[in-house]
């Protein structure tokens, strides 16, 4: 861990400008620096780096920070590596606080767990390369037009069919095998030590460095399972890994984007073909915690899997979790009984590009679906289309989005847009927030917010003004959580480099992108009379959030009304009356 103290003054010593100017030209353009996102394509500048708060934002993409941020989306780092890095260009040295017994007992442990991988991986690689044992998947390799060159970047291995020779190697490497046994890739039973892994080609599955943290073993005929895994051991979760993740992200940053197929042959197919921004779930269904590591590297996302029900259905299942991240994606589409691995290998990568460019917007393929498996011919089928939708349907943020998907799905449907919205609830194209119970607008900007968030940051009687009136009023959603993280934080600490490092600690990619578009741009508050725009912004607040009365309204039509929720709903809609009359 390295010393809070040492963090403030490797900030203190830098420059953002000189820092970004190592990877981005910029040109001054006020009070910014301006220059082209190295974070997504873009021919107009829209990059800002703010060199008084120390922070960068693009206004393209959302991406902002403040210098340790940005070397380590650059460079790919985590924090600590983004530090030091920094430390070293500005002189100063970094010693690490010292580690409690414990610490240093679960640092000497993943260090041997990853010698071990990396002594295995050695191991199964030397028997692919040049073994007598790994000539059958030498051979299979040939057939499916897997060179040296593609073998090697991937670190392919060759499990023989001996039963403890990964055992043996360890053993004479003087290897405890008993933490071996913790990462799975051997066993004990009643006759002794053996291999998990025997007769099967080897895919060691690294984590976002490249550093070996579990394998997966393909047989080379017809057997079953296919597939075998390491199993989950404390460096390999493989419910927050995704396959070739270091691999692709050079390719990630060129184009933004990424492509999540379901198997290791497809995303080597994909790589062969020189298309290098894909990443494959490691034998598991797609997961939160997957879709939130993708989104801090990309803009969209494209799915590929198989065309039968299981791909389907994994299909849907990502689509819904991209919802909830607020992230585009599209599917794919390959020929009937294609797969990536068998369509690039009779197809050049251009054609797999058209396709790509071609991909649907995963809720319109997620529709079209939906109508080819139950057909709109009956009330009855009608309903249980809605039934499918509607839960998925709410997911979507854009307001304009929802708009133009309501009017698809009641066009295909023929019904009328009174008829999909009552099945939706009475929401009307708006979304409840679940742990308040209130009903809020799915607006990602709101000008009054903006400006208030922007007075509270910069004005200390401003965050007084908001306490009294009560921030709760002035704020809804994202702003709200931002507008009480600022004040707290002021509270605790008021100065500018507290304030100016809030971003980075903030998890929630919508908030983080909120408030670095605020710093980075308030420059035009200096002057200004405060309390008048407060005042203004204020009032446009209020009055919008009383706005909400009537989708309270319409919530309460169509709910039970001996609910908890109905009568939580009453008392809201009644301090919003009296609110509205006090105005």
């Amino acid at each position: 861990m390295i010393p809070e103290e040492k963090v403030r003054e490797v900030a203190e010593r830098l420059s953002i400008v000189e820092v970004v100017s190592e990877y981005v030209q910029l040109r001054r353009s006020g009070g910014n620096y301006v220059g082209l996102c190295p974070f997504h394509g873009e021919k107009t500048p829209s990059f800002n780096v703010n060199p008084a708060r120390e922070i960068f934002h693009c206004f393209g993409c959302g991406e902002g920070g403040n210098a340790f941020s940005f070397v380590m989306k650059m460079e790919g780092l985590n924090f600590p590596e983004a530090v030091k890095l920094l430390a070293r260009k500005t002189g100063i040295e970094i010693e690490d606080r010292q580690l409690t017994p414990a610490e240093i007992k679960s640092q000497d442990e993943r260090h041997q767990f990853l010698k071990i991988n990396e002594l295995a991986s050695n191991y199964y690689q030397s028997i692919l390369r040049s073994g007598d044992d790994g000539e059958c998947a030498r051979q299979y390799l040939i057939q499916r037009s897997v060179g040296n060159d593609i073998s090697e970047a991937y670190r392919l291995g060759f499990a023989s069919d001996r039963r403890d020779g990964l055992v043996r190697h360890l053993k004479n490497n003087s290897v405890d095998l008993e933490l071996a046994l913790k990462l799975g890739i051997i066993r004990k039973g009643e006759s002794g030590w053996y291999d998990l892994f025997r007769n099967r080609l080897l895919f060691p599955i690294c984590d976002s460095k490249g550093v070996v943290i579990a394998f997966a073993g393909r047989v080379l005929d017809s057997s079953l399972p296919k597939y075998i895994n390491s199993p989950e051991s404390p460096v390999y979760h493989k419910s927050s890994v995704l396959f070739g993740l270091d691999m692709a992200m050079p390719a990630v940053r060129v184009h933004n984007s990424i492509i999540i197929v379901e198997g290791y042959f497809d995303h080597l197919a994909l790589y062969k073909a020189g298309i290098r921004n894909a990443v494959a779930t490691c034998g598991t269904a797609l997961t939160t915690t997957h879709a939130s590591q993708i989104k801090r590297h990309a803009e969209r996302v494209h799915l590929l899997f198989d065309g039968d029900s299981a791909g389907q259905k994994a299909t849907i299942r990502s689509m819904e979790l991209f919802l909830e991240q607020h992230m585009p994606a599209y599917v794919i589409t390959l020929p009937k009984g294609e797969d990536p691995d068998s369509f690039l290998s009779s197809n050049p990568a251009e054609q797999f590009a058209d396709l790509q460019n071609k991909a649907r917007p995963a809720f319109d393929f997620f529709i079209r679906s939906l109508l080819t498996e139950i057909s709109p011919d009956s009330v009855a089928n009608k309903v249980r289309i809605i039934d499918e939708i509607v839960p998925r349907f709410k997911k979507i943020s854009d307001p304009v989005e929802r708009d133009l998907y309501e009017k698809e799905i009641c066009r295909l449907l023929g019904i009328t847009a009174h008829a999909f919205r009552k099945r939706l609830g009475g929401m009307n194209l708006t979304e409840r927030d679940t742990k308040s119970g209130s009903i809020k607008k799915t607006e990602r900007f709101d000008n009054s917010q903006e400006t208030l968030l922007a007075l509270v940051i910069n004005y200390p009687e401003a965050r007084d003004e908001a306490a009294k009136a009560g921030i709760d009023i002035l704020f809804n959603g994202d702003y709200l959580e931002l507008a009480r993280l600022v004040i707290d934080t002021m509270a605790q600490s008021d100065n500018s480099q507290a304030l100016n490092s809030l971003p980075d600690k903030i998890d929630n990619l919508e908030q983080r992108t909120i408030l670095s578009r605020i710093m980075v741009s308030d420059a035009f508050l200096a002057d200004i009379d405060w309390r008048n725009v407060f005042n203004q912004c204020s009032r446009s607040s209020e009055k919008k959030a009383l706005g909400s009365i009537k989708d309270i309204a319409s919530r309460l039509a169509v709910i039970d009304e001996s609910s908890e929720e109905y009568v939580l709903l009453l008392k809201q809609a009644d301090s919003m009356r009296k609110r509205k009359s006090e105005l």
